[in-house]
């Protein structure tokens, strides 16, 4: 298989979950400012929504978006328990942390890397970011991960959204839960692997 991704951005969350898989995979760098590959390939010949991730499975098909490839990684390695089974509550509170994440903080995060966002729009934006990151600190709460004691794919997704708020600046401030969360994270063996091959930690 190979992954292309791009430094930091929401495909973080697929390449720390194919290192946690085990499966074998290789990275391949798409910008998302010049969209082109390092070899100068036309990555819109690739992938003509122009973003990451894309997973090109072995077969040669296509399949792009984060939930579907964390979903489809996690189907693949059972005994890793990264999905709960499908037709399982749990699944369908992981895909509702996926659906959460996806639509209330990807998506607002990411409107501060538009150049193009009114400056009067910022901070209304942060306020709302900040009331949805309380709301996840307090899901936190006695939890080690967002469904327990066990690291499945949202909290990869959780993680790599949430760490864009460094360059955004909405308030985290007293939210020990998901600060923990965060560090928790981050000392995981996989996601040091993935972070360093993107060039994000030394």
């Amino acid at each position: 298989m190979k992954l292309y991704y791009s430094p930091g951005a929401c495909s973080l969350s697929t390449h720390i979950v194919l290192r946690e898989s085990g499966l074998a995979f290789t990275p391949v760098l798409a910008s998302t400012k010049t969209h082109k590959l390092e070899d100068g390939t036309d990555y819109y010949a690739i992938n003509p929504k122009g973003y990451v991730p894309l997973l090109e499975l072995d077969d040669g098909q296509h399949l792009t978006e984060c939930q579907a490839i964390l979903q489809y990684v996690g189907d693949r390695v059972p005994d890793k328990k990264l999905v709960a089974p499908w037709g399982s509550m749990e699944r369908y509170r992981q895909i509702e942390w996926m659906t959460f994440i996806g639509s209330e903080l990807h998506k607002g995060f990411g409107m501060f890397f538009n150049p193009a966002m009114p400056e009067d729009f910022k901070e209304p934006t942060r306020s709302r970011l900040a009331g949805r990151l309380q709301w996840v600190n307090q899901q936190l709460e006695g939890r080690q991960y967002l469904m327990g004691d066990s690291f499945t794919v949202p909290d990869a997704y959780l993680f790599t959204v949430v760490s864009w708020n460094k360059y955004v600046g909405a308030d985290a401030s007293g939210l020990g839960h998901l600060d923990a969360f965060m560090a928790r994270v981050a000392a995981r063996p996989a996601v040091q692997e993935a972070m360093k091959a993107e060039g994000l930690i030394k």
